[in-house]
């Protein structure tokens, strides 16, 4: 079976990407950085997505903003114009 590929990058590439954090109860949760709409320090981090769903972390605000700026610089060495990276898959 060949790689399978999400918009020309390999799908384990592209879930390796992801961000993955802590959720309160230690359970862990991925995201896509671009889906972040908002992160708010209440003082545990919630994130904020473009869906309206609320995601509370362990990770502090500064961690999360680290981990998605790694994405996106992951984007950009792929290739991925960020204009055309929408809801998680990539549009060629």
């Amino acid at each position: 079976m060949g790689k399978q590929a999400w918009g020309g990058i390999e799908i384990a590439r592209w879930l390796d990407a992801m961000i993955t954090l802590t959720r309160l109860n230690g359970s862990q949760v991925t995201i896509n950085a671009l889906l972040i709409e908002r992160l708010e320090s209440t003082p545990d981090t919630v994130v904020t997505l473009t869906t309206g769903h609320k995601v509370v972390v362990q990770e502090p605000v500064e961690e999360v903003v680290r981990r998605a700026i790694e994405y996106l610089k992951m984007l950009r060495s792929e290739g991925v114009p960020l204009s055309t990276a929408q809801l998680g898959r990539v549009i060629k």
